[in-house]
């Protein structure tokens, strides 16, 4: 009786190694695949861009002061008329932003900071004050800005460690707290000289100088800023802690878990 078992195991055994090599393909596809879920795809500095808004978020902030600008000269210095065109066009862009489906945190801080110049302008008469609720705005985030660096706590490197859930890990490494204080300050150097050149022309009255400087300084000067603050934290860091940095970064603005 032993025979017949023996060789009944034997045919098991066969149909088991058949059976792991038919499988074994599909096993293996799947495997690769979990991999590739479990490890979002490397980023690119052009994902790195489009995660903080890219242009599209530079035009929702600046476009409705433009708008003033254009429309104030056009209607013959009419305040109001000027501010309803202001307002209404970043009403118009949040609406666009909705129906697309896009991120609104641009929009939306572009939007509350026009409707409070347009409340300041009207509530005094005078269509330079439209520019100052901008210029505390600037002297507010650069004393902030500039307070993080000094006590070695720069603010990029905090939100840098809320946003990637890792704290303040990043302060016992030498190579970002050296980026993230070098970028902090690119913005500090940003409102200040914003402060520097619009500071006067508001107090000469000089509206169309005051209107014309708040655009340059507006979107161009801050593309610029974010590609300055970009290049010294790739600059300040190793290749690869660059790249872990951006791929966190990039994964976790767009929504998605690192």
């Amino acid at each position: 009786m032993a025979e017949p078992t023996s060789r009944r195991d034997q045919v098991e055994d066969d149909l088991q190694e058949k059976l792991v090599e038919i499988l074994q393909p599909e096993v293996e596809a799947a495997a690769t695949q979990a991999a590739h879920e479990e490890q979002p795809p490397k980023s690119t500095d052009k994902d790195f861009f489009h995660a903080l808004g890219g242009w599209g978020a530079l035009l929702d902030i600046g476009l409705p002061w433009i708008a003033f600008l254009v429309a104030y000269a056009v209607t013959d210095h009419k305040l109001q008329l000027s501010l309803i065109i202001a307002v209404g066009l970043a009403a118009v862009l949040a609406v666009v932003r909705l129906i697309r489906r896009q991120a609104l945190r641009n929009v939306f801080g572009g939007f509350i900071g026009v409707l409070i110049s347009a409340w300041v302008a009207n509530r005094t008469g005078n269509a330079k004050d439209f520019y100052v609720p901008g210029l505390l705005t600037n002297l507010g985030y650069g004393l902030l800005y500039l307070i993080t660096v000094l006590i070695r706590w720069p603010l990029f490197g905090v939100l840098y460690g809320v946003i990637t859930q890792t704290g303040t890990a990043w302060r016992r490494d030498p190579d970002l707290l050296k980026g993230f204080s070098r970028a902090t300050l690119v913005f500090v150097g940003l409102f200040a000289i914003r402060l520097i050149v619009q500071v006067p022309l508001y107090f000469t009255g000089s509206l169309n100088a005051l209107g014309i400087a708040k655009i340059g300084l507006g979107l161009p000067f801050y593309a610029l800023a974010i590609w300055l603050a970009y290049a010294v934290l790739r600059g300040s860091m190793p290749a690869e802690k660059w790249a872990e940095a951006r791929d966190s970064i990039t994964h976790l603005l767009r929504g998605n878990k690192k």
